[in-house]
């Protein structure tokens, strides 16, 4: 099947900065996909990673494809390119396959009910406090995440670990997130303190992504969930067998994981790289997948970061059109 590439370049500013261990992100830039078949059917893509290098890289494999390719061998490549285009692509083809009108509801999880993110840029703490509050009157997620060990700000950690367990409710549960910005050390020292703690629903990607031997000994100590590891060696999501952040948007074909959701195999749990509405369409669509399966859990879709308006309708074309 021949196929006419469109890109078309997008940008957009998150509505608070996100700090964490290892960068800054403040705003999301990337491109959009559409590819057109023979017949003129439009299947719709984005390319949206998290890494400069990464974004530079797609752009020179697009180039390398040119603007006019066929199926067969957008298929043969899709292991071989960066994750980010390879969900581009694949999500592209699975529109012109139908697979996306038949078979996903774009529109079927209420992100609201999404795990909290605490602000990064302010005092988590107070954070928490106004959360707790709001949760009184709203029916809000009972997930909370903490991103910790970030170089912008003051706050004593340890010691506020122990602040927000001592205000945060039974029936809620903390994610907590380094970034992979742990010694071994380090880790150990927080898996202590938390072993025994009911509320700690995981600690996410603690050390370094390559140190595997380091995550697998904490995993027999402690629930640790895999993000950063994941997306480096993703041979570890056959043999992981704690909890998995699966970023769709940088892992890959997304009719893939599509097919890893429906056998219910892996304690997987979605997360946003901060998508346009072409890109959350999937993200929403497996987030909502893995609430209604064999190991229900609240996705990491951070609701009220990203701005409103066209660029985030579920709607490709309006999409395209806003970029």
């Amino acid at each position: 099947m021949k196929l006419i590439v469109n890109t078309k370049p997008f940008s957009f500013q998150l509505k608070r900065k996100l700090i964490t261990s290892q960068k800054v992100i403040d705003e999301k830039i990337g491109l959009l996909l559409q590819l057109i078949d023979s017949d003129g059917n439009c299947g719709w893509g984005e390319v949206s990673p998290l890494e400069e290098k990464e974004l530079r890289n797609c752009i020179e494999t697009l180039y390398k494809i040119g603007k006019i390719t066929t199926k067969d061998s957008i298929e043969k490549i899709l292991f071989e390119i960066p994750g980010s285009l390879a969900f581009g692509f694949g999500s592209a083809l699975a529109d012109l396959d139908n697979r996306t009108k038949n078979n996903l509801d774009f529109e079927s999880i209420d992100i609201t009910r999404s795990c909290y993110l605490l602000p990064t840029d302010s005092d988590p703490l107070e954070a928490i406090i106004e959360y707790l509050n709001r949760s009184k009157n709203e029916n809000v997620s009972r997930s909370i995440k903490w991103k910790v060990f970030n170089k912008e700000n003051n706050f004593q950690e340890e010691k506020m670990l122990g602040k927000i367990l001592n205000i945060l409710p039974k029936n809620f549960k903390i994610r907590i997130d380094p970034n992979g910005g742990w010694s071994r050390q380090k880790a150990q020292e927080w898996s202590n303190e938390l072993k025994k703690e009911p509320r700690l629903e995981w600690i996410e990607q603690p050390l370094p992504s390559k140190d595997i031997e380091g995550l697998f000994s904490l995993a027999n100590q402690i629930p640790i969930a895999l993000d950063e590891s994941l997306v480096e060696f993703p041979s570890l999501r056959k043999i992981w067998k704690s909890w998995q952040i699966r970023r769709p948007a940088l892992d890959g074909d997304p009719r893939l994981l599509l097919t890893e959701l429906e056998n219910e195999n892996s304690h997987i749990v979605i997360s946003t790289a901060f998508e346009t509405g072409i890109g959350s369409r999937w993200i929403n669509h497996f987030a909502a997948m893995q609430i209604k399966g064999k190991y229900p859990c609240t996705p990491g879709l951070a609701p009220g970061w990203c701005p409103k308006g066209p660029l985030f309708h579920n709607n490709p074309k309006l999409v395209w059109e806003a970029a």
